[in-house]
């Protein structure tokens, strides 16, 4: 995870200071990129410890295409309780609960104007990844510009797009919006997992994981969590255990997903600015 302490040291000594929607402000670097080779471990960041039962419930209830956060505090995770509780956004929900037309539903149930038919676009890449794998149209966006006022909270990690060769396959994802300090180590372990997921249902290896952030930004009151990291060692990467009898994306469950030697070091806490 050397790659994700560099990004954060790069904002830090090289970021502008500006105003953004929380009132916070944050020091952001605009555009870069990160490679994980899933060749090396699992990219679980090491220098603190991820929320990896939280980042796994919020994945698997993105592939459900739910819109109920109420589903999501089943599977024992409570963090877009502040985006589905906000005050900017509970006039708008139709029921307690709703989050609106967020990823899960863009990725499962995208609204076509030519039929009544939803678009599922995470089946569709698995079609296409069995069928023709080196298809260069094989992406899921969750950025639909009709409806962006529909969602809680707009998505910041917008488009992800499939490339397999060589019975290798690996995922790009496109983030607008970079928590770094916060955010960005879990929207890593998120995006890994999905490809090592896909990659067991479509018979393919997992290779790399690429991320390209956008705006990538650390909040000026997260400048000493971020100090404290960076003085921090690297260890070695865990190893992924996905359950080898699940074939189909839908049928993957809390306990068919675990970390394997995740060593790490002591928790820094911040606020999530909302």
């Amino acid at each position: 995870m050397k790659q994700y302490i560099d990004a954060l040291k790069l904002i830090m000594e090289k970021g502008i200071d500006r105003p953004d929607r929380t009132g916070i402000g944050s020091r952001a670097y605009f555009g870069m990129q990160m490679r994980f080779n899933m060749k090396d471990g699992f990219p679980a960041v090491t220098t603190k410890r991820l929320a990896f039962k939280s980042m796994k419930a919020e994945l698997l209830w993105f592939l459900s295409g739910s819109n109920d956060v109420k589903k999501l505090q089943e599977l024992g995770s409570h963090i877009w309780d502040g985006n589905a509780y906000a005050d900017y956004w509970t006039p708008k929900a139709k029921f307690d609960g709703d989050v609106g037309r967020i990823y899960g539903v863009q990725w499962r149930k995208w609204k076509s104007p030519y039929s009544e038919e939803p678009i599922d676009q995470i089946a569709n890449v698995i079609k296409k990844l069995k069928e023709n794998p080196h298809d260069r149209r094989i992406i899921v966006s969750a950025w639909n510009p009709a409806e962006i006022d529909m969602m809680a909270l707009p998505p910041c990690h917008l488009l992800f797009h499939f490339f397999s060769v060589k019975g290798k396959l690996s995922l790009l994802m496109y983030q607008r919006s970079c928590d770094t300090f916060l955010g960005v180590p879990f929207n890593i372990a998120s995006y890994s997992l999905l490809l090592h997921m896909v990659a067991q249902v479509t018979e393919l290896e997992p290779w790399e994981f690429i991320h390209t952030l956008g705006d990538a930004h650390i909040y000026l009151n997260h400048f000493e969590q971020v100090k404290e990291q960076i003085k921090r060692e690297p260890m070695t990467l865990p190893k992924l255990w996905l359950n080898p009898e699940i074939k189909n994306i839908d049928d993957f469950k809390m306990e068919d997903i675990k970390l394997i030697d995740y060593n790490y070091h002591p928790p820094i806490k911040a606020e999530m600015a909302v």
